[in-house]
């Protein structure tokens, strides 16, 4: 060998910024029935499964086995309550924290217990060795997750598919968010921006953390599971539903990795049915594409909420693809209706003019993708806060949706259409979105790859784990200033005193 091929060896021997593995064992859990929460999942699997990687996924929502991947369907188990909920159940109950979070930690306990219970899972926790390198899972409401990894010992990645609930975020990655700064959830605003939204937001986060923190004593005093007789296990790496565009900056720990609109795949040709595609290319104005994703079935809104819609639309010149359940009344001419549209590929056809949306995570990115402006109509959870952001960079408008009129919602289309700065802006936030070091896909093969290596990551972990609360808070801190404050006051009042008693 001579000695300049030695050289070249070596040269990209030291360039490499990893340790070549061999194909690892995943064990992937989805405790949670959203299609939108197993996009995100299953979209990191397929990243790792294209990378030579095993896969063996619990799943209620399948997709089909293919090359290196492996599905147990646990949908018989675990029914998939979220598609096509009647919105009154979601306006009464989804809308409301008081609600939601003991709902979302019930059902998180219960699915552990599914899970945990399930005959494969049983073989899986009772072999001496399951040959599993590390496991992925969604979070959550609930450590109880974490009982697999647990028991296995083996290091845990958790999969978020939205921003990071704040109730969870402190036990999650270390670092609780300042109000001050970071807008909770189930926000209202971006981030906040005025006195009045930091009080409330300040007291909002105390409120759902205390809340949170409460039903998750009763559940363990009322109904303990095996699981909460283990140390829940931190997690090596988070991977975030999240990007700059999406999230306003804030501080993250090393092992926070955003990975926001991994689940994009290059368009599907001809994946567009003839007759919709026949619409949209003979449409002279464009087209408006409305949905409000699979959780909400339109056709269960309050009369005066769908009149509000149907009259705005009929006026506008473009034409309309309206993703709606059952036969609508009154449809207006210029409407088409579907149980479903391609919603990727239609955004992407540039006779979309714009794009009106309940404000899921997974939607806002393909309207990013596609530089389509958005007419926001959020329903709950992350979904204010989403369309917020896209507020803030001049692509979107957001209404109220129990407060929706003809009038209103008409002029929100317009202005939204007619308007160029909305496109221009909707371009610029596109070309911020797509200007990445690495792709989302290739970041989630690095990191966990990363963690195999080092075997988990304790050096990217914050050290605010070892500290307990109100060290965290630095209330000991706090606590020892006032008391010194105290202390320096007496002494120089009993001083003072008596120099002057002395002086008399």
């Amino acid at each position: 060998m001579s000695v300049c091929t030695m050289l070249f060896i070596a040269a990209i021997t030291v360039s490499w910024s990893g340790t070549p593995i061999a194909a690892m064992n995943i064990l992937a859990i989805e405790p949670l029935t959203g299609k939108s929460h197993w996009n995100f999942l299953s979209a990191l699997l397929r990243a790792l499964t294209d990378s030579g990687h095993r896969v063996t996924a619990f799943t209620p929502l399948p997709d089909g086995e293919r090359i290196n991947y492996t599905e147990i369907d646990i949908s018989k188990e675990i029914s998939v309550m979220d598609v096509g909920i009647d919105s009154h159940f979601v306006l009464e109950n989804f809308r409301k924290s008081s609600v939601m979070i003991p709902l979302v930690m019930n059902w998180t306990r219960c699915i552990c217990d599914i899970i945990n219970e399930h005959p494969k899972m049983k073989d899986i926790l009772n072999s001496e060795n399951s040959g599993y390198d590390l496991i992925i899972v969604e979070r959550a409401a609930s450590e109880c997750v974490t009982y697999v990894a647990a028991k296995l010992d083996v290091p845990i990645i958790f999969s978020s598919p939205s921003p990071l609930k704040t109730t969870i975020e402190y036990s999650l990655i270390g670092n609780g968010p300042n109000p001050a700064t970071v807008s909770h959830v189930m926000a209202y605003h971006s981030v906040p921006r005025t006195f009045f939204q930091r009080f409330t937001n300040s007291l909002f986060f105390v409120y759902s953390t205390f809340l949170s923190t409460q039903k998750e004593s009763e559940i363990k005093t009322n109904k303990p599971g095996e699981y909460d007789l283990i140390e829940p296990v931190k997690p090596s790496i988070v991977f975030l539903n999240t990007y700059y565009v999406t999230e306003a900056p804030r501080p993250f720990p090393p092992n926070v990795i955003q990975v926001g609109g991994i689940h994009l795949q290059p368009p599907e040709d001809d994946i567009i049915p003839a007759d919709i595609l026949e619409f949209i290319d003979n449409s002279p104005h464009g087209v408006i594409y409305f949905t409000f994703g699979s959780i909400v079935e339109m056709s269960t809104l309050p009369d005066h909420i769908q009149n509000a819609y149907k009259d705005g639309l009929s006026q506008v010149p473009q034409r309309v693809l309206w993703k709606y359940d059952g036969e609508m009344k009154n449809k207006p001419i210029n409407v088409m209706t579907r149980k479903w549209f391609p919603q990727r590929e239609i955004l992407l056809h540039p006779k979309v003019k714009l794009f009106i949306s309940h404000g899921g995570i997974s939607g806002v990115y393909e309207a990013i993708d596609a530089s389509v402006p958005v007419l926001g109509l959020p329903v709950f959870y992350d979904q204010p806060r989403n369309i917020e952001h896209l507020v803030d960079a001049g692509m979107a408008i957001s209404m109220d949706l129990l407060f929706v009129t003809k009038h209103n919602f008409f002029n929100a289309v317009n202005e939204l259409i007619n308007n160029e700065k909305y496109r221009k802006n909707a371009n610029i936030v596109s070309n911020h979105f797509k200007d990445r070091p690495m792709t989302p896909v290739k970041s989630v093969v690095y990191w966990t790859e990363y963690v195999y290596r080092h075997k988990s990551t304790p050096h990217l972990k914050s050290y605010a784990f070892n500290l307990t609360w109100y060290q965290y808070y630095l209330l000991d801190v706090i606590a020892v200033i006032l008391l010194l404050i105290i202390f320096t006051v007496y002494i120089t009042y009993k001083t003072l005193m008596y120099m002057w008693i002395n002086n008399k």
